[in-house]
């Protein structure tokens, strides 16, 4: 049996990030051979991502950046199960990793960039040691790209919600101004979608249907319901659509008139918004 130094566990520690008893319980096993030790560290990580996976992972880190061209912006969520994970610092520096590996990958959603390499190996197989360190189930349940001729990324403060957009134009003065309070505004008023013509048809006739239980609960006359029903989605249109939502700077103004104020055919092209619940 090999003597086992506390320099080979500490070594093995750092590489791995795994326990210090764990670490020297590995090396034991394999009689000091460091490559099979990581080889036990790794596979008792995708044990402990077995046995958690039919438990919540509604914690977790959400990011965005810009692209260095200002071009594209992208967005990510990595779920984990509680808090103190999310926190932790090596998670939010894995969970930028994957971000800036799925920017230069180009992916175009999750399951694209779980799949792609990452030094020498899966983002999967990453994925499954960061669970062996952790001890939770972790979940890369969310990543996209957004593509215009200037785009905007926000992250506000704790990591829980972000949001990216692009817009139409980049030369325009200030747009750095109104793409900044655009990303805002969509992280803090969480828009269904673009515009009323964008609202995805499913989601305009539950509106409906909504709005015509509640006029007739109110007892409203039944020739009636569709009317006040369709009222009630076009102030759903105001309150959810982000051209259409007030200005949380000046409610006298539409994002749409904000954006305006800087160039008449300003506009925004895509969004997009994630939210830990």
């Amino acid at each position: 049996m090999a003597n086992i130094t506390a320099a080979e566990v500490n070594k093995l520690r750092k590489h791995t990030g795994a326990g210090m008893m764990d670490c020297k319980k590995a090396l034991v096993e394999v009689d000091g051979d460091f490559e099979k030790a990581i080889d036990i560290l790794r596979k008792k990580g995708q044990k402990v991502a077995g046995s958690r996976a039919d438990r919540e992972a509604n914690e977790g880190v959400v990011l965005a950046k810009v692209t260095d061209d200002k071009k594209s912006a992208a967005i990510i969520m990595l779920n984990c199960e509680t808090d103190f994970v999310a926190k932790n610092q090596e998670m939010v520096d894995f969970t930028e990793k994957l971000l800036d590996l799925g920017i230069s990958k180009a992916c175009k959603n999750a399951e694209e960039l779980i799949n792609t390499d990452l030094e020498g190996r899966k983002v999967q197989e990453h994925l499954t040691d960061m669970i062996g360190k952790t001890g939770e189930k972790l979940e890369l349940s969310k990543f996209d790209i957004i593509t215009g001729d200037v785009a905007f990324a926000y992250i506000h403060p704790g990591n829980r919600v972000a949001s990216v957009a692009a817009f139409n134009k980049a030369d325009v003065a200030d747009v750095d101004v109104a793409g900044k309070d655009v990303v805002m505004q969509i992280a803090a008023m969480a828009p269904v979608s673009l515009d009323p013509e964008s609202v995805p048809e499913d989601v305009k006739q539950r509106e409906i249907e909504i709005g015509m239980d509640q006029a007739r609960q109110e007892g409203k006359p039944e020739a009636m319901l569709e009317k006040i029903a369709m009222g009630k989605l076009n102030k759903f249109f105001k309150e959810s659509t982000l051209l259409n939502q007030e200005f949380i700077k000046d409610s006298k103004k539409t994002i749409k008139q904000m954006l305006a104020d800087y160039d008449k055919d300003l506009t925004v092209v895509t969004f997009k918004r994630y939210a830990l619940s």
